[in-house]
């Protein structure tokens, strides 16, 4: 990953935070009922959020060439596996797409 690389990662996620905060209230009514979901879905927020950075740094390599056609099969088997797992887990809690997926804009 060259700086230039990690500057719009690094610019993405310091943008995607501050969207979140102003979506978060100031205080937060904690009912028991609710404590497993909210942890749920904030740890499937973050794990959704690491395969798609994950999932941005294959197609990079990929595009460079940088990756043997046996790693992106492999790569590419993990992550759907990833992905599909994360949806499992989010449909036992409760939890739609839209509750753990994080919008990250795409580095150019």
């Amino acid at each position: 990953m060259t700086t230039s690389d990690a500057t719009k990662i690094e610019l993405e996620l310091r943008e995607e935070i501050a969207r979140l905060r102003s979506l978060l209230p100031e205080r937060i009514d904690l009912a028991p009922e609710d404590i497993e979901r909210g942890l749920a879905g904030l740890v499937l927020t973050l794990v959704e959020f690491l395969r798609q950075v994950l999932e941005r740094q294959a197609i990079r390599r990929m595009e460079g060439d940088t990756l043997t056609d046996e790693e992106v099969e492999r790569v590419g088997v993990a992550l759907m596996r990833l992905e599909q797992k994360i949806g499992e887990i989010a449909e036992q809690f409760g939890l739609d797409h839209d509750d753990i997926q994080l919008r990250i804009a795409a580095a150019s």
